[in-house]
């Protein structure tokens, strides 16, 4: 088959070759935040996952989609990230599910990649430097270096409004209700709400008054992509609910309900992403892998009225936090595991059980 000679350079002027995959962009180049992820399996949940919008999704693992892609493993509608890096991309796909190659599910997309890249060194060079935006595609190299130089990152960007729903719609499920407020929300996340209750999802611009008057036993904050504290209208609202309902953040939403009980967010060197990450939960004194994809984190200074729970054992950070003076309760890893092991999931009984608690 043909190859077309491809680029990748970063914002401080790495270079790494390879070969154009998936869609060709307009102009012959792609533009985002490059990251890299370390989960072996799930490579189509990582790229239709909303929370990696304006980020080119790199895959330590070596060798990507070799079991293709089945339309049941998309995570949202409308994949959002900026493009996807790789050593080797199986020619051939096998597997039972397969309805098509990996490589023809990122041209259905309009999603750019790139193969044949030192992922190895890339990765690397990630680690030490931090996350930095970047460019790749078949352009000239002066034409990638140029673009990767006026790149831009994920800092002070609300990206919630791009991959929000744009009006409510309903979910049936179990015998209570929550209201699920969209910043960039999985379909994983569904599977787990479903069994305990009907869903009504909701924009992310949606006011306290508008979700309360729905008459929800609880409301879940999803996870999103961007910066937290660019989303500057949602932690006055998450703050009006606060006291008056239960409320479940994940994620992106663990970032925003914390920040309206007086925590403040910092962007972490290179992020968490991947499906293999030690988290103590500090109530049972045990140890979860968890799925993890965020690149900003809760400073639990200032924060009021809460227990912090979760602790991530590779760098200490705060992973999660339960309500001692309201009914609340922050996870900022995946629960859902859309990939991911499943040690989480008794997340979505907790929830459960706190709005069974609010009720009598």
């Amino acid at each position: 088959m043909s190859v077309t000679e491809a680029a990748l350079v970063l914002s401080d002027g790495s270079l790494f070759e390879g070969e154009a995959i998936g869609a060709r962009p307009e102009g012959g180049v792609s533009t985002g935040e490059v990251v890299f992820n370390t989960v072996l399996a799930g490579y189509q949940e990582v790229l239709s996952d909303p929370s990696y919008a304006g980020q080119i999704v790199t895959f330590t693992y070596p060798h990507i989609g070799n079991y293709g892609s089945a339309g049941a493993d998309d995570e949202s509608p409308t994949p959002r990230c900026a493009g996807v890096v790789v050593r080797d991309l199986a020619r051939r796909h096998s597997s039972w599910r397969a309805e098509a190659s990996l490589e023809d599910w990122l041209k259905r997309h309009g999603i750019a990649g790139i193969a044949g890249v030192d992922t190895r060194r890339l990765t690397r060079h990630l680690r030490n430097h931090g996350a930095v935006p970047g460019a790749f595609g078949t352009a000239s190299e002066a034409e990638v270096r140029a673009a990767a130089a006026g790149a831009l990152g994920t800092d002070d960007t609300d990206l919630t409004r791009v991959v929000t729903t744009s009006k409510p719609y309903e979910l049936a499920g179990g015998p209570r209700r929550v209201v699920a407020v969209d910043y960039g929300i999985k379909r994983s996340l569904f599977a787990h709400l479903q069994p305990i209750a009907g869903v009504t999802v909701v924009p992310a611009g949606f006011s306290a008054d508008d979700i309360l008057a729905l008459e929800p036993d609880g409301v879940l904050l999803s996870n999103g992509p961007g910066d937290p504290a660019a989303v500057t209208h949602a932690p006055a609202m998450i703050a009006e609910l606060l006291g008056r309902v239960p409320v479940f953040g994940v994620c992106m939403g663990h970032q925003l309900l914390a920040t309206a009980l007086g925590a403040s967010t910092y962007k972490l060197p290179f992020g968490h992403h991947g499906g293999n990450h030690p988290v103590q939960d500090q109530l049972t004194n045990s140890i979860e892998i968890t799925s993890q994809n965020h690149n900003y984190c809760v400073n639990p200074e200032g924060i009021q009225g809460v227990e912090l729970t979760h602790v991530n054992l590779n760098d200490q950070t705060l992973e999660g936090f339960i309500g001692t003076d309201v009914a609340a309760l922050g996870i900022q890893y995946h629960p859902e595991a859309g990939p991911g092991p499943h040690d989480s999931h008794y997340l979505f009984d907790r929830f459960a059980e706190m709005m069974d608690r609010k009720a009598t």
